[in-house]
């Protein structure tokens, strides 16, 4: 995070209204008070005139020797408006406050905050309290059973990013590792596990620890589905920020399933961090340049 130069903040239409409750510029403006990072701040609406509102925290934050810009601007949707300005500008982070969706519409429609994370190359932080970072638990989320290169490389993201807002926010860094319940009867007979699945598991987080530094005390290790335990361990420790990465899953199965990320979204009581592998950001990146 050190390393993001520019920051995408997301306002409210209703800004004029509540300019000082604004979750994701409070964000914001802590990480560029560490970082430095250019904040350009984005209202997506296409049917009023904004600038009064936006020229006034303009100066503002300049005002506290903060490096702004200011835009208003439409394109088809608020999640198609967002990344194509985070493309103009450059931005290495968006940050966005979330709002829960309503469970009926949600089941029926996907949701735009959903359809951002899976289409936004950049990193994305989903404010959901204004409870301050300050020492607070950061949670990283991680799915040690898959080692390929890609998700290795996630991992690291994942980590680095935890170790990053622990540091801004002098907080500590807890990581939650779960893997899925074995079956109760072998697919095929003939060919029994050689080995029970929780210890293989085990083995694996015991190499990813010794890789990433993380000692026994900040790993949790659970067994049961990832979209229950990572807010269940989030709960338990009163995480703050729960950083998890995403394979940006689209599509029939997208709509059907749904990724961890957009499934845990509602039930994090805090922050959330979605990051992608680098894959699917050059995937998303050429998508981008070819519409």
């Amino acid at each position: 995070m050190q390393s993001i130069h520019s920051l995408l903040v997301v306002l409210e239409p209703t800004l004029e209204k509540d300019a000082d409750e604004s979750l994701a510029l409070d964000r914001a403006c802590l990480i560029a008070g560490v970082t430095n990072a250019h904040l350009h701040l984005l209202i997506c609406d296409k049917k009023y005139d904004h600038s009064a509102a936006l020229k006034r925290l303009l100066a503002d934050l300049q005002a506290d020797d903060f490096s702004v810009s200011i835009e208003q601007n439409w394109h088809h949707s608020v999640h198609e408006t967002i990344i194509r300005s985070q493309q103009a500008e450059g931005c290495g982070l968006v940050i966005k406050q979330h709002f829960p969706d309503n469970p009926l519409k949600k089941a029926l429609l996907t949701p735009e905050d959903w359809k951002l994370l899976r289409q936004c190359p950049a990193p994305v932080l989903m404010v959901k309290s204004d409870r301050p970072w300050h020492g607070g638990v950061i949670l990283a989320a991680v799915d040690v059973g898959n080692s390929d290169e890609q998700h290795k490389q996630l991992h690291f993201d994942i980590v680095d990013h935890g170790f990053d807002i622990a540091s801004l926010a002098k907080g500590s860094l807890h990581v939650i590792a779960a893997h899925p319940s074995p079956m109760l009867s072998a697919a095929d007979p003939l060919y029994p596990p050689t080995q029970d699945l929780a210890t293989t598991y085990r083995e694996q987080c015991r190499a990813f620890q010794e890789e990433f530094d993380i000692d026994d005390q900040h790993l949790h290790i659970a067994e049961g589905a990832a979209d229950v335990l990572i807010p269940y361990t989030a709960h338990q420790l009163d995480a703050v920020v729960t950083v998890i990465g995403t394979v940006a899953r689209s599509g029939i199965a997208g709509a059907l399933i749904g990724n961890t990320a957009e499934v845990v979204l509602d039930s994090l009581e805090g922050d959330v961090l979605v990051l992608k592998t680098d894959e699917f950001i050059g995937h998303l990146e050429a998508e981008l340049v070819g519409a």
